[in-house]
C-alpha cells in the first residue's frame, strides 16, 4: 500500500511540476559527461531531478545565494546515480548546503580514551549520515572539467549516501539480489588493495589516490569515475566496472563505445 501511495504522490508531483527547458538545456550542456546518455536517458533523468527538487531544499551559507541553475546542476548530477534505482535512497535526508568556498566543518569527537578532538581541516564537501550533504560550489563548478580536475564531487559526496543507506560508510551500500554481500566484499577489497599498493609504492595513478584513504572513500571515488569516465574504471578495475554496472543498472561505457560508433 505504502508504494502505491508513492507512486501516486510522484506522478502528482511530475504533473504539477517542471523544469524550464531552457534551465534544463543549460544544466545538461554544462556537464560533458551527460553527452554519452541517450535522448530518452536524459528524459527519465529529468523526471528524477523534478521529483529529487520536490523532495530536497538547497540552500546557500556564508553568504551563497543559490541560482536557480545551480540548483538544478547539483540535483542533476545527484540523480545521475539513481537513474535506474529507486530516489527514495535519498529519503534520509532533506538538505543540501551550499557554500561559496572550502568549508570548516568544526566537529568535536571524543576518542576511546576521553581526549577530545576537532576537526580544523577545509572540506570540500561532506555527507552526514542522516543529515545534509554540504557542498563548496566552487568545486562543483570544477568538477565539470574532469580532465583538468579528476573529480565530481557531487557525486562522490551522493555515493556516499547511498553507501550510508547500508549502515555505514564502509564501501557497501544495500545490495540488490542479483549481487552477493561476499561477492562484492571480494571485488572491492581485491580491488582496494591492489590500489593501496599502487599508491603506497609512488605509482602516479590515473584514479584520485584519496581513494586509498578507506574503503568508503574508495567506492565513492570510483562511483565518480564509473560515470565521468568509465573507460578508464574498465581499463583499471575491470571487475568492479561490471560490478557497478549491475549495482547501478548502467552501463556508461557502452554508452561511450556507441557514440565512438555514431
Amino acid at each position: 500500500m505504502f508504494e502505491v501511495i508513492r507512486k501516486w504522490h510522484e506522478r502528482r508531483v511530475l504533473r504539477r511540476a517542471a523544469l524550464p527547458d531552457e534551465l534544463w538545456r543549460e544544466a545538461v550542456g554544462a556537464q560533458p559527461f551527460l553527452a554519452i546518455y541517450t535522448e530518452a536517458e536524459l528524459a527519465r533523468l529529468r523526471e528524477k531531478v523534478v521529483l529529487f527538487l520536490s523532495a530536497k531544499s538547497i540552500v546557500g551559507a556564508a553568504g551563497h545565494v543559490v541560482t536557480p541553475l545551480q540548483r538544478t546542476i547539483i540535483a542533476l548530477q545527484a540523480c545521475v546515480l539513481v537513474l535506474n534505482l529507486d530516489v527514495a535512497l535519498y529519503d534520509d535526508f532533506e538538505n543540501i548546503i551550499v557554500y561559496p568556498g572550502e568549508f570548516l566543518p568544526g566537529r568535536e569527537w571524543e576518542d576511546e580514551f576521553g581526549v577530545v578532538h576537532r576537526d580544523d581541516g577545509a572540506l570540500a564537501g561532506e555527507a552526514m549520515e542522516g543529515g545534509p550533504v554540504t557542498l563548496s560550489w566552487p568545486d562543483v563548478e570544477a568538477s565539470a572539467d574532469w580532465d583538468a580536475t579528476g573529480m565530481n564531487l557531487v557525486i562522490h559526496e551522493f555515493a556516499h549516501k547511498i553507501d550510508m543507506r547500508g549502515g555505514h560508510v564502509n564501501g557497501c551500500p544495500p545490495l540488490p539480489p542479483d549481487i552477493s554481500p561476499l561477492q562484492w566484499q571480494k571485488t572491492l577489497q581485491d580491488a582496494y588493495d591492489d590500489f593501496c599498493r599502487r599508491v603506497d609504492g609512488g605509482e602516479d595513478t590515473a584514479i584520485d589516490p584519496y581513494a586509498c584513504e578507506d574503503p568508503g572513500e574508495f567506492f565513492a571515488v570510483l562511483s565518480e569515475v564509473f560515470f565521468a569516465d568509465p573507460m578508464l574504471l574498465q581499463n583499471e578495475y575491470g571487475t568492479v566496472y561490471q560490478l557497478f554496472t549491475t549495482f547501478y543498472r548502467q552501463d556508461p561505457g557502452a554508452r561511450v563505445a556507441l557514440l565512438t560508433e555514431r
